[in-house]
């Protein structure tokens, strides 16, 4: 692989370079240590629990919605809430027009 060279943010952030996330099994919500080796510093991926991937490890019909929410980002979560918040506002807005005779469309 070439050297891949990145410029350090003014908070001191950096990206892994997507290549080297895929390669290397980085993925979102991971925990990511920094160890000073006095020659650079080492970047690993860190294990906290024994069974941090249980849920996504079950196969996809024996999982139930809410270890499915649960495994979502915070991110994903919230998206999921307003998805489903308009969805149901707009079931509810038909239900009432239903009980009045009209229809409501949005």
């Amino acid at each position: 692989m070439n050297k891949i060279f990145k410029i350090l943010g003014k908070r001191g952030r950096i990206t892994i370079p997507y290549e080297l996330r895929v390669r290397h099994g980085y993925a979102y919500n991971d925990i990511i240590s920094f160890e000073d080796t006095g020659k650079g510093i080492l970047v690993k991926r860190e294990k906290v629990c024994n069974n941090c991937h249980n849920v996504a490890d079950k196969p996809t019909d024996e999982i139930t919605l809410l270890e499915f929410l649960d495994g979502l980002a915070p991110e994903e979560q919230t998206a999921a809430l307003y998805h489903l918040a308009v969805i149901v506002g707009k079931q509810a807005d038909n239900h009432a027009a239903n009980k009045i005779g009209g229809a409501v469309r949005a």
